[in-house]
């Protein structure tokens, strides 16, 4: 892998979008477990938060090296704690990955036919979240080249605004199903219950982050 001090001397958004790379990876790594879920394949759910928590850890090694390796004083395009702060939310995107991953271990779920096609929606609109979000991200470069203004500018804010709708989709969908599982309450195990409980919320907060994250472009722009 080139090294990230490297990165840092063609473009101070390189290393964030090559981190936000293994991070989306991360994330599309959900479509597979909502499969090994429907097919109460519990074997391949284990094998699938593995690759996640090891897609993770790497994501994990590339953010330190970028911390590590990141220039103080006027290399930089834009404010140093801005850099990290949105460093610090891709970051948390991937770890609510894992977690997520890690909850559907701690049971054996057996699959509920009256929340198949709302969990698929629920966790696409998670997922084209936080791929709107990296599509923001790898347009920095191009703001860099007109600082920050322009046709450019007028884009990516428009791309916020979209990933804060498909978030607000998020909410309406998980609504949906919360309703749905309270209803089954009575029939369900305590555990179960809960545990989806915790799924749910922790399987939103990819595209809750993925919000924050957008935000945060939009305010280094609105400080250009």
């Amino acid at each position: 892998m080139r090294a990230i001090a490297n990165l840092f001397r063609g473009s101070p958004f390189l290393p964030l979008q090559e981190h936000m790379e293994r991070v989306v990876e991360c994330v599309h790594k959900m479509d597979d477990l909502y499969h090994a879920y429907t097919q109460a394949d519990y074997e391949q759910i284990d094998t699938l938060a593995k690759e996640i928590s090891k897609l993770e850890h790497l994501a994990d090694l590339t953010k330190n090296e970028i911390r590590n390796n990141l220039p103080r004083g006027i290399f930089l395009a834009i404010n140093r704690a801005d850099l990290l702060d949105i460093l610090s939310l891709q970051d948390t995107i991937a770890d609510k990955a894992e977690d997520t991953a890690v909850l559907f271990t701690l049971k054996k779920l057996e699959p509920l036919p009256e929340l198949k096609d709302d969990l698929k929606k629920f966790i696409d609109k998670n997922i084209q979240c936080v791929e709107e979000a990296h599509l923001i991200l790898k347009q920095l470069n191009e703001l860099v080249e007109v600082s920050f203004g322009g046709k450019e500018a007028e884009l990516v804010c428009k791309m916020v605004d979209n990933v804060a709708l498909i978030e607000h989709e998020v909410d309406i969908i998980q609504a949906g199903m919360l309703k749905k599982l309270f209803s089954m309450e009575a029939k369900l195990p305590y555990t179960s219950f809960y545990l989806w409980i915790q799924i749910f919320r922790t399987m939103s907060s990819l595209s809750n982050t993925s919000e924050k994250l957008a935000n945060r472009v939009r305010m280094v722009l609105d400080l250009k």
